[in-house]
């Protein structure tokens, strides 16, 4: 028996977040870490807490039953998932702070550790695939399964990315023999867009720009962009990805207005930049080729810094 185990079995009431903005693999690991534990500890109070995230999640079970607010609820047992640090999910530090037990499971190389047990395997292509590993096999079902399999295709850009190995890619086959859809995960959450994520998709890439001999691709959206579109910022998937692939691109960033002056910052890199460094500069955090962190300013002060911070690395 693992720590992990030993922690739910020792606790009655238990709640799981993740962090902020939350992603596929933030959801993915929160709800299959859910549908785990009350499947084999029926007994056991559990809630997820997360921000709002896209409605193309809802088929995962439990979405519904998500939290998105805090309330006055204390738990035996917090578990953080898919968080960097304790920054990434103030919305809900409450629990942790008077939870009876903290536990930490994360795949961030950013991660320095924190909780009463803290698992970091930043070799992971996920945290979806870090918390796989945690748990017994065998208790895994089909509601389980598909929701690992999301985090999993998410943070490997559905097994594009260069953090898919073979290890990830066996425990992907392993969740769809124990009933994960792979092709409906994908649509889904994937590749179906509504008229609104289109039309700021196109927006966004008409107004690209390139520095560093187009080396650098960067887009920004700003409040006006979103209202003129009737668009919010969970609209904005898949923005930087396709910023990603234009020809040329080492990096590329991708910022949207979150506040009067303040800007979240996505960035992706294909070979030779470490994001992760840029973003932990600024407050963020992340991975060597995928990272993010919010700045706030004049946005092209902000561009002409991340600008100078990639070219840093470029030589």
């Amino acid at each position: 028996m693992n720590d992990l185990i030993r922690e739910i079995e020792n606790a009655d009431s238990i709640a799981i977040t993740g962090h902020i903005n939350p992603d596929g693999d933030c959801i993915g690991s929160t709800l299959g870490m859910y549908n785990y534990i009350t499947s084999n500890y029926p007994d056991k109070r559990v809630q997820v807490y997360l921000q709002e995230f896209p409605d193309v999640f809802m088929f995962l079970n439990g979405a519904s039953t998500v939290k998105h607010e805090a309330d006055d609820e204390t738990y035996d047992l917090f578990m953080s998932l898919d968080c960097g640090d304790m920054d990434r999910f103030t919305p809900f530090v409450r629990y942790y702070e008077t939870a009876k037990r903290t536990l930490c499971i994360d795949h961030h190389v950013s991660n320095k550790g924190f909780g009463d047990v803290c698992y970091v395997e930043s070799d992971a292509c996920s945290a979806a695939e870090a918390i796989f590993k945690l748990l017994d096999e065998k208790k895994i079902n089909q509601q389980c399964a598909e929701c690992l399999y999301t985090g999993i295709v998410h943070d490997t850009g559905v097994f594009k990315h260069s953090n898919t190995t073979r290890e990830s890619m066996t425990i992907a086959g392993i969740l769809i023999e124990k009933g994960a859809r792979p092709s409906f995960v994908i649509d889904e959450t994937f590749y179906k867009k509504t008229l609104t994520q289109n039309k700021l998709l196109g927006y966004a890439l008409l107004n690209m720009k390139q520095f560093a001999d187009g080396k650098i691709t960067h887009t920004l959206l700003t409040k006006e962009d979103f209202d003129r579109f009737g668009a919010s910022k969970m609209d904005t998937d898949g923005i930087v990805d396709q910023l990603r692939l234009t020809s040329g691109t080492e990096v590329a960033f991708f910022m949207y207005q979150a506040g009067e002056d303040n800007y979240k910052i996505s960035l992706r890199a294909n070979d030779i930049v470490n994001v992760s460094e840029i973003a932990c500069s600024h407050g963020g955090g992340g991975h060597v080729k995928a990272a993010g962190c919010n700045m706030s300013g004049d946005p092209e002060k902000i561009v002409a810094e991340i600008v100078a911070d990639i070219e840093k690395q470029l030589g």
